[in-house]
């Protein structure tokens, strides 16, 4: 059951937006009303102001909701979009023209409105008489928070304002290098780390924790290729006082169910709740679940506005078990005719048999994302938009593969081999060690290629790492993207590694300039 969820939806409306403006024709105020000049008080205003960050990821637009996966999986070359929903589509396209479309608006507002709810939290907390302990620690999850809406926003828009303090609707920020909001990032995450707890207890479980904040760290650094760094961060939850804490656990589905959520191999993940749908923004009765199922479930079940590319079937395909199977992450992988080894007639949709769909020729050739699907309990039914799963952010596999990465680029290429082993073990594949000995570091970075495929698609990473990599600064390694996703035609080198700021969020603030080449 989803902890954290039932408490954030406590936090008031006023923490949404800045002070309301007295009326000028009234001198008197109702001293019950609760808003800025009354609030921020007490332990408890402390509470439900950090809750309310957390509350955030409810929205549309913000981490692991909705939208996300369209810029980090569907745009990548693992994924395509068959929407008919034209902007929705071209988002996987890479041929964006509607720039203030709803879910290029809905991302960079939700986003922003997190940072500003984070911001206030850490501008308002250090002000009210409480424990000091609890103070810092609500203030080390708002920064954490804040990095993670940060991270997004710079990896999705490139140049964008940094915001450090509650702001105000007069306000017109003007953008910030990368090389700044990384640097806050590190910062944020770096005073996180050192007063967030390492675990939580009952209730509280799902809060940011000491080891999500050097995990984010070394994700930060690894995609600036700031080897040393990651491998420092990566370290807490690997080799440090943090590995006693994590590990990843037998049954790899796990991690996408919500009957095995905040297991010992999760790092971060977002709570979510299967509740009513109503109640709109932060009521108390307010969905908590997540919206991402139904637009990735296939036809008849979903919106099917999401496919994954077939050539990701392949990849795992390339080696077999040390008993001779199937690599067993791919049937929870990839939902298509073959996702149980037997074939069509006992792969398994929705609790009906692949044949038994009556798919037309063209949708019997898909293969959709099936993790974060609700197809294992949905049975006979549609995708709502209220999915309990709780969606991963950082998870421990992800980790070992990326302090891996970070020791390669080390040239410690040898001390990283036993990293990738335990996922491959997990897999019931052979040791790297032992089926692949000795590579370079070229040729080792290569296979952690092929690793994080097998073992993160559709994880909301694909962008990223292709960006890290260099995919999208070389017309060569450009050229290899082409041949696995023809939307890669689209690419233009120095356009549509970042998308083009809503033009709406230009018109509004003069400050503002749109990405290059948009």
């Amino acid at each position: 059951m989803n902890t954290l969820s039932r408490y954030i939806i406590a936090a008031a409306l006023t923490l949404s937006l800045p002070a309301c403006k007295k009326y000028t024709d009234l001198d008197i105020e109702n001293p019950n009303r609760q808003d800025e000049s009354n609030y921020w008080k007490t332990a408890q205003d402390a509470l439900q102001g950090v809750n309310s960050v957390y509350g955030n990821f409810y929205r549309n637009g913000s981490p692991g909701s909705r939208w996300t996966p369209f810029y980090f999986d569907v745009r990548s070359d693992d994924g395509y979009s068959t929407s008919p929903w034209n902007e929705l589509r071209s988002i996987g396209g890479l041929n964006i023209t509607q720039y203030s479309f709803e879910v290029n608006i809905d991302t960079w507002g939700h986003h922003y409105r997190g940072v500003f709810r984070a911001n206030q939290v850490i501008d308002k907390l250090p002000g009210i008489d409480m424990d000091e302990t609890l103070k810092n620690q609500y203030i080390g999850e708002a920064k954490f928070l804040r990095a993670l809406y940060y991270y997004n926003l710079l990896t999705i828009f490139g140049n964008i304002p940094l915001v450090l303090a509650p702001s105000l609707p007069a306000e017109k920020p003007s953008q910030a290098t990368p090389d700044a909001v990384w640097t806050q990032i590190e910062t944020d995450l770096t005073e996180a780390a050192a007063v967030l707890p390492a675990s939580y207890t009952g209730d509280e479980i799902g809060r940011a924790t000491k080891g999500a904040a050097y995990g984010l760290l070394g994700r930060a650094h690894l995609q600036q290729l700031e080897y040393q760094q990651a491998a420092d961060a990566l370290a807490w939850l690997v080799t440090g006082p943090g590995a006693p804490l994590y590990d990843l656990v037998p049954n790899y589905a796990d991690n996408f169910r919500h009957t095995t959520e905040n297991n010992k191999e999760s790092v971060f993940e977002i709570q979510f709740k299967m509740r009513p749908e109503n109640g709109g923004d932060d009521g108390p009765t307010s969905n908590v679940g997540s919206s991402r199922p139904s637009f990735f479930a296939p036809p008849g079940n979903g919106f099917n506005d999401a496919n994954m590319q077939r050539w990701v079937v392949w990849e795992f395909l390339k080696e077999t078990t040390a008993g001779g199977g199937r690599d067993p992450r791919l049937e929870f992988t990839a939902l298509y005719d073959s996702t149980d080894v037997r074939g069509p007639d006992e792969t398994l949709v929705y609790g009906s048999t692949f044949n038994s769909k009556n798919y037309d020729a063209n949708i019997r050739q898909r293969v959709w994302y099936r993790k974060y699907l609700d197809d294992y309990f949905r049975i006979n039914e549609g995708e709502v938009f209220n999915s309990p799963i709780n969606f991963r952010v950082l998870r421990f596999a992800d980790v070992l593969l990326m302090y891996a990465e970070a020791l390669n680029g080390l040239n410690r290429t040898a001390d990283a081999y036993p990293f990738v082993d335990r996922v491959r073990a997990r897999a019931g594949l052979a040791a790297l060690s032992a089926a692949m000995p000795g590579l370079d570091k070229d040729a080792f970075l290569k296979q952690l290629m092929h690793e994080r495929i097998t073992e993160l698609t559709g994880e909301q990473v694909r962008w990223n790492d292709l960006a890290r990599w260099g995919y999208f600064d070389d017309a060569t390694k450009l050229a290899e993207l082409k041949g696995r996703d023809s939307e890669f035609n689209n690419f233009v080198i120095g356009r549509n590694k970042y998308m083009p700021i809503p033009q709406r969020e230009i018109d509004i603030n003069p400050n503002l300039v749109q990405n290059p080449n948009w």
